[in-house]
């Protein structure tokens, strides 16, 4: 008899657990609490988790959801203004010491599909616009030539390689 009431006084408490404290609940933002620790949030309703799925990333509510918008604090310190019919993920994404480990070798970073880097200085004139010259030469036929990329865009001083339309 003591058994049985203690298993209805479970199914009690279970039935009665605020959503919002269950991790891996997935539900629209509009149906979370400020301060929700969040993760794979949709960008538009029924399009799918696009936002926070890396290893080891969250998210955050910061204001209270309205009707229509909901502001979240995204991993890289930006805040985002997403609708609240979106749906997104509580918790965090598993697996947060992914960024620490250690490649023991060059060939195991060839398996992750990254390429080699290469400096601009190292390479020949006709690869890159750093190219050439005569030993260890940082003028590189012009001297003091600014920093570039590949393709003779400016990489210092705060150019600026966004469109003006994504900069507002």
């Amino acid at each position: 008899m003591n058994n049985q009431s203690l298993i209805e006084n479970m199914k009690r408490d279970l039935l009665h657990l605020d959503i919002n404290s269950q991790i891996g609940s997935c539900m629209p933002l509009g149906a979370m609490r400020i301060g929700t620790i969040i993760h794979n949030i949709e960008v538009n309703p029924g399009q799918g988790g696009k936002l926070v799925r890396a290893a080891g990333t969250s998210a955050k509510i910061l204001k209270e959801p309205t009707a229509t918008y909901c502001i979240i604090r995204l991993p890289s310190g930006a805040e985002k203004r997403v609708d609240s019919k979106c749906r997104a993920t509580v918790g965090v994404v598993s697996n947060p010491s992914h960024g620490t480990r250690k490649l023991r070798k060059a060939g195991q970073s060839r398996w992750l599909g990254r390429r080699p880097v290469v400096r601009g200085v190292a390479m020949n004139p006709i690869d890159h616009p750093h190219g050439g010259g005569e030993g260890r030469s940082k003028s590189s036929g012009s001297f003091g030539r600014v920093s570039q990329t590949p393709w003779g865009k400016p990489t210092k001083c705060g150019y600026k390689t966004a469109s003006p339309k994504l900069r507002k």
